[in-house]
């Protein structure tokens, strides 16, 4: 359904901050707003009162306070609610396909790292055509980001990479903020030398400024489409991971690719977007992409 944003909601405080914040993003970029919640009934083999009515009356008290919730705080958003009669991720799935957004929750940071996402949430993640964007409880002193920019790591600078730019720009022009444009990079191995890459290298004035040569080109057609977004681009070497958190701690929005499985359906969500997604400090948003 173009011009919505989806909200899969769980009944938990991770979902409920997901809420919020894809409400306000909602508000910001003039769209409407979906609430859903997956649900089928599973018989419990429990001496309680856990019978389909019963499931189904908890199931709908979920969409019915997230909505409470958030039309208090954007009264004049357009909020719509759908019980879904489904499994989670298939159900997830089938709504992020329409959707022009997914917005779900993180259960943060935690000891423990293969619990940080939440299996729905991972399994979402690895399947999904369309962005995804986790997030986490608000911070425990109730900060916002001091910059509150729009960080995007840029790896793949050809035509590839283009939605996830493209996904960064919109995000920054839909707040008033600034991007800004994160590539890392590696001394090539002796075997990816090659006389044209020496050659490139050499006409840029060393590696280094071929690869902020790069990724100025990557950005040159953003930088045209949305004239009044201010771009900060950042190119030093070192681990990719690595690179983009620590030019994110005042991120408002991180925004990562992450590649279609290809001939082999290898369904990976990649390392970037792993770490990003356990580590970094604000909402994260995975925009697949060839």
């Amino acid at each position: 359904m173009p011009g919505t944003i989806t909200v899969g909601l769980d009944g938990t405080d991770h979902s409920l901050a997901a809420a919020d914040w894809a409400a306000a993003e909602a508000e910001r970029r003039g769209t409407a707003l979906r609430l859903v919640h997956a649900w089928v009934w599973q018989p419990l083999d429990m001496a309680v009162a856990a019978d389909a009515d019963v499931q189904q009356q908890w199931a709908a008290g979920v969409l019915r306070e997230a909505r409470e919730r958030v039309t208090a705080a954007f009264p004049d958003l357009e909020v719509t609610t759908e019980l879904l009669p489904a499994e989670s991720v298939p159900a997830l799935l089938s709504e992020a396909a329409e959707a022009d957004l997914l917005v779900l929750g993180s259960r943060g940071h935690g000891a423990v790292v293969g619990r940080l996402l939440g299996s729905t949430a991972l399994k979402v993640l690895r399947q999904a055509v369309r962005p995804v964007v986790l997030v986490r409880p608000p911070r425990r002193d109730g900060s916002a980001p001091a910059v509150g920019e729009v960080t995007v790591g840029v790896q793949d600078v050809d035509e590839t990479g283009g939605p996830v730019l493209e996904f960064a720009f919109a995000a920054a022009a839909a707040r008033d903020a600034r991007v800004r444009a994160v590539r890392a990079w590696t001394v090539p191995t002796v075997f990816a030398w090659s006389p044209g890459s020496l050659y490139l290298a050499d006409e840029a004035g060393g590696l280094e400024s071929l690869e902020r040569k790069r990724l100025a080109e990557a950005l040159r057609p953003w930088r045209e489409k949305y004239p009044q977004v201010e771009v900060v681009e950042h190119v030093e070497i070192g681990s990719a991971a690595e690179v983009l958190l620590n030019n994110g701690a005042d991120a408002a929005l991180m925004v990562v690719g992450r590649h279609l499985p290809g001939t082999h359906d290898l369904r990976r969500i990649g390392s970037v977007a792993h770490a990003a997604l356990h580590h970094a400090p604000c909402p994260v948003a995975v925009v697949p992409h060839p």
